[in-house]
């Protein structure tokens, strides 16, 4: 299989690639441009922990193809903070201590931010049909239900993660 280029924005930037034909989109984030926060949980589709905003919507990435996504427009969590601060979701889910590990935390976000763009103002139940798909091995979700709520209300501030280990 031969590889050949791709174009696409990834977290604002445009980036162009080599990639072949079976590259995943998640390789293609993590090895190729080193964004690894972007997790490899299951290589499955199961786990929630690759996922990104691939066009608007979220994707898991170790489901999709790289090439697919010529001329798209990729987000990973490290896209989502803008010029050193935390969004108001990150610093919710921070401050409510809703990760532990944090590995799950990438996917989580992603996911829990088209869910805000869709709908301004979900209940419980439409957080955690969203978060269905996005295993957490360690909170159990109530941390993470209760930061999603104070961000709802609009209670998060952002906040810089410099020095910070967020």
């Amino acid at each position: 299989m031969k590889d050949h280029e791709i174009q696409l924005q990834v977290n604002r930037e445009t980036v162009h690639i080599l990639v072949s034909p079976n590259l995943t989109l998640m390789d293609m984030l993590r090895d190729q441009l080193g964004l690894t926060g972007t997790k490899n949980g299951c290589d499955m589709g199961d786990c929630g922990s690759c996922t990104v905003l691939a066009n608007g919507k979220p994707q898991l990435s170790c489901m999709a193809l790289a090439a697919e996504f010529d001329g798209g427009d990729i987000v990973t969590i490290e896209g989502l903070a803008h010029e050193g601060l935390l969004t108001p979701m990150q610093d919710a889910i921070h401050r409510h201590v809703a990760a532990q590990c944090g590995f799950c935390t990438p996917g989580i976000v992603i996911k829990l931010r088209a869910l805000l763009a869709e709908n301004s103002n979900p209940n419980d139940a439409a957080i955690q049909e969203a978060l269905g798909s996005n295993i957490c091995r360690c909170t159990g979700y109530t941390k993470i239900l209760s930061a999603v709520q104070e961000v709802i209300r609009g209670g998060a501030e952002r906040k810089s993660v410099v020095g910070d280990d967020p």
